[in-house]
């Protein structure tokens, strides 16, 4: 099956394009990588790499060789523009998160908002995890101005990481931690019908993530064909369930 994964040309979390990249093409599936302009070749977050402050914070180890694997990987740089994507060739649609400036591009694209509320309509499966739940946020139905996920449960980066990381960090990376002035928290529950009963939070957790082999610190959220999940700590789950999506929906 071919999943789509659109990215910025830089600064998008590691993990979160990593880890399912390297589980969805385990698995036989091919990911197709979209950005801005066809061609281009992307770039994550450096810090992320390199740790965030003192070497810290930054994603962990198998996160990043799946990493390296994905940059020398012919699909990386054969990117797709998104305003030239044609959503009926894709099976599945992932939206990646990440808070650096560079995301912005991203998470603020009307061209990509509209290829994307167009596979909305499709009824095949959507993941989002951290930041790239704000795409589906923002995306709106044509025939009611309506949020695409504004009757469905999600999660999304809660607000107390955001603030933490931010709070942790400003004194040397000023707004490094925060993409907008609004929490993602704040704008996700904004475009929901009721945000007291569709938004789940999950178990607080700030330093403890799943793994390939433990998920007992992650969480994602389920509605349908859409999947949802927080942050980098949550990416192996995240792809798994995505995974059993893929399954159900070619019938296997």
């Amino acid at each position: 099956m071919r999943v789509l994964m659109p990215v910025p040309d830089r600064d998008f979390d590691v993990t979160e394009v990593a880890v399912p990249w390297r589980l969805l093409t385990d698995a036989g599936h091919e990911v197709v990588f979209a950005t801005e302009r066809a061609g281009t070749l992307p770039a994550a977050d450096p810090r992320l790499l390199t740790g965030v402050l003192f070497g810290q914070l930054g994603a962990e180890d198998e996160p990043k060789r799946f990493y390296q694997q994905l940059t020398a990987a012919p699909e990386f740089s054969a990117t797709v523009a998104w305003a030239d994507l044609d959503v009926t060739r894709f099976d599945g649609l992932l939206l990646p998160g990440g808070h650096a400036p560079g995301m912005r591009q991203y998470l603020g694209s009307p061209e990509l908002q509209a290829a994307v509320g167009e596979f909305w309509k499709s009824g095949r499966p959507v993941g989002a995890i951290c930041h790239g739940v704000l795409v589906l946020a923002r995306t709106r139905d044509p025939d009611t101005g309506r949020s695409v996920i504004a009757g469905r449960r999600t999660t999304c980066l809660p607000k107390y990481m955001e603030r933490t990381a931010y709070l942790t960090t400003a004194w040397r990376l000023g707004r490094y931690y925060r993409t907008y002035p609004a929490y993602v928290e704040d704008e996700v529950r904004a475009a929901l019908d009721a945000p007291g009963a569709q938004f789940e939070r999950g178990p607080r957790e700030l330093t403890r993530r799943g793994t390939a082999s433990d998920d007992t610190h992650a969480f994602v959220v389920r509605d349908g064909t859409y999947l949802s999940a927080r942050w980098p700590g949550d990416a192996y789950l995240f792809a798994r369930r995505y995974l059993d999506l893929l399954r159900e929906a070619s019938g296997a």
